[in-house]
């Protein structure tokens, strides 16, 4: 994996994204730019791929749906430009390591106020996805194997135990928060590295000048 902080990744990951975002309709050439260095990115990063492409898979029906009532030749540019972000944002998401979201968030000029928010909603989604995954094991166990016996198994009577211990549970890591000195405010003050700076503002640039020229394109 590439040794760079993880605020560093995190927002060069978002340069990639707003400059893709916002690059003018049917700029092709600049949008094979862009999926270059997103590609890039996701070798650099060491992305698992069979986990990359399951999800981006599952993203792109739904994007499909609705892209494609806008037409054809518009859906495509759409379509190829949120494939390019999506990779970007889940080669970071999917090299995180776990317990780390608030650590990447230290770097990223929002308020403190946004940043706790997404912190704790990012910890509380990592405690849904353990319990769902520990209720997976347990069908198993029980012999519902593969996929039609796990849906079989999330009956609505299993929806509501899956919450109830969730909540259950982020009540207790909450708890826990507040023995450990949790007031309301996490310690997230962060400052990138000089070579890290330079780096940030290198990509920032690059991106300001690939998504300002397509805009004037003859």
């Amino acid at each position: 994996m590439l040794k760079m902080s993880l605020p560093l990744r995190l927002q060069l990951s978002l340069v990639i994204v707003v400059g893709a975002a916002l690059l003018k309709y049917h700029a092709w050439s600049n949008l094979c730019v862009y999926g270059a260095i997103a590609l890039l990115w996701a070798c650099l990063l060491r992305v698992p791929l069979r986990k990359l492409g399951g999800l981006l898979g599952t993203e792109l029906i739904f994007l499909s749906l609705v892209a494609l009532p806008l037409g054809w030749e518009r859906a495509s540019f759409l379509l190829v430009r949120s494939l390019i972000c999506l990779l970007t944002m889940n080669s970071f998401l999917l090299t995180l390591p776990p317990h780390s979201f608030g650590i990447a968030l230290k770097g990223l000029p929002i308020p403190a106020v946004f940043k706790e928010n997404l912190l704790l909603a990012a910890q509380y989604l990592e405690i849904l996805l353990s319990e769902v995954a520990r209720m997976q094991r347990s069908a198993q166990l029980r012999g519902l194997n593969g996929a039609a016996g796990w849906l079989r198994y999330a009956s609505a009577a299993m929806i509501g135990a899956l919450y109830l211990r969730t909540l259950e549970r982020a009540e207790r890591v909450y708890a826990a928060m507040i023995t450990r000195g949790y007031r309301g405010q996490l310690p997230m003050d962060s400052t990138l590295k000089p070579k890290e700076r330079l780096t940030l503002l290198g990509a920032v640039s690059t991106a300001t000048c690939l998504t300002f020229s397509s805009y004037f394109q003859f």
